[in-house]
């Protein structure tokens, strides 16, 4: 039990602050393989059963050598773990610190059978049970096995998806401000927001959950689409919501919600990257193809909040900033939000004039005989750029703001 507790043990901790130091970007997110790596993995292995042998044998167990070779073999099984998740890339690991969880449970259970202690047994074994549960779940979320997660070095095929980033810039996408942002949100009756890791490292999620309120107060349709494996585990979105007061009712999964994402007029990214890839479905040599994602890029408008151009933990340019009907806004998530919030609670009037011109025209369908609103005399004309193509947003002017300007004595 001590041989097989300190050996885990120090795998455990050694892989751990590797991960660490990756999501960390202390240590680069990309996979990174030793030469002969197999080679030395089976030459610690193999100089791990001869320590343990010598370590076993009564002739050396209580003498200074038996602790020699017990130092010696935590020293290679800690070299493993390094070996082990160095190959791992970025993407990968929330699975790795998950199933790292699980190794440390059998330590504790290996523990607690030295030390005949039933609760240092038991707790390991839940920990290393669950921790293996949640692996799983989390491979089953990215469409891939737990053996191909600990082979390593994914994403290092040279692929031309994880050679695009270098090819396309800033410059070639569109991008909107705040104000920009908000003028799209007002013209929209359904919106879906993508949460991801950022919107956890921003901490942004309670003026998130304000801007919600402040949307559904003013009848516009909001739903969450969650990613399986979107933050650290499953369930971090949901946790970070509820820690906001989120109504849960308006939360969805990704499969729930998948089919109905071409019917929103607006889809929000927040700090989610890979999850909102569309490589994942149709670019077949990307490293990433086949994982499980949300189409995003399906809604009318898509509108995302990033601080850069950079890809996610999986090192793969996402195509979906190029497309004609997304929209990037750059900056910290928790800034945006706050220009976000204030731009809303300063137009809050055209979300009234809207409401109010709304009722008006279900008034006027309903009731033949209503009488037309007669305006006053214009003084002054106010002249406005006509949208000439599809989708144009370049005139930062809301048609539900005509009424008001009639009534205020202006021939639009």
């Amino acid at each position: 039990e001590t041989s097989i507790g300190i050996a885990i043990g120090s795998l455990t901790f050694t892989g751990s602050v590797v991960a660490a130091g990756k999501l960390h970007e202390l240590i680069p997110g990309k996979p990174i393989v030793l030469p002969q790596r197999w080679l030395l993995n089976a030459a610690a292995l193999a100089g791990s059963a001869v320590m343990t042998g010598f370590f076993l044998n009564p002739a050396t167990f209580a003498s200074s050598y038996g602790t020699a070779c017990l130092l010696a073999n935590t020293a290679l099984w800690g070299f493993l773990g390094v070996n082990m998740v160095l190959p791992i890339g970025g993407a990968d690991m929330p699975v790795v610190v998950s199933l790292l969880n699980a190794f440390s449970g059998l330590a504790t259970s290996a523990a607690g059978f030295m030390l005949s202690n039933d609760l240092l047994t038991i707790s390991g074994a839940l920990i290393a049970s669950s921790g293996t549960l949640l692996s799983d779940i989390m491979c089953r979320g990215i469409n891939r096995s737990m053996g191909n997660v600990l082979l390593g070095g994914f994403g290092t095929d040279g692929s031309s998806a994880a050679a695009a980033p270098g090819a396309r810039g800033r410059q070639d996408v569109s991008e909107v401000s705040a104000m920009g942002f908000v003028g799209m949100l007002f013209g929209a009756k359904k919106v879906v927001i993508v949460p991801g890791y950022g919107l956890a490292v921003a901490r942004c999620q309670q003026k998130l959950a304000e801007i919600v309120a402040m949307l559904r107060k003013h009848n516009v349709t909001v739903h969450f689409a969650i990613h399986p494996v979107a933050g650290r585990m499953p369930g971090h979105m949901n946790v970070l919501l509820a820690e906001a007061d989120v109504p849960y009712d308006i939360v969805k999964e990704m499969d729930e919600i998948n089919a109905e994402l071409p019917s929103y007029d607006v889809g929000i990214v927040v700090g989610a990257n890979d999850i909102v890839n569309p490589a994942t479905q149709d670019d077949p040599s990307s490293p990433i193809y086949g994982m499980p994602a949300i189409e995003i890029w399906k809604c009318k408008h898509c509108v995302v909040l990033k601080r850069s151009m950079g890809t996610g933990y999986s090192g793969v340019d996402n195509p979906l900033f190029y497309l004609n009907n997304v929209k990037m806004l750059f900056g910290d998530a928790k800034q945006s939000m706050d220009n976000i919030s204030t731009c809303l609670e300063d137009s809050q009037d055209r979300f009234s004039v809207g409401e109010a011109s709304g009722r008006s025209a279900d008034d006027s369908a309903g009731h033949g005989a209503a009488e037309p609103e007669i305006f006053p005399e214009a003084m002054k004309v106010i002249g406005i750029l006509r949208e000439r193509e599809a989708g144009e947003l370049r005139v930062s002017f809301a048609p539900s703001t005509v009424l008001k300007l009639r009534r205020m004595g202006f021939s639009i």
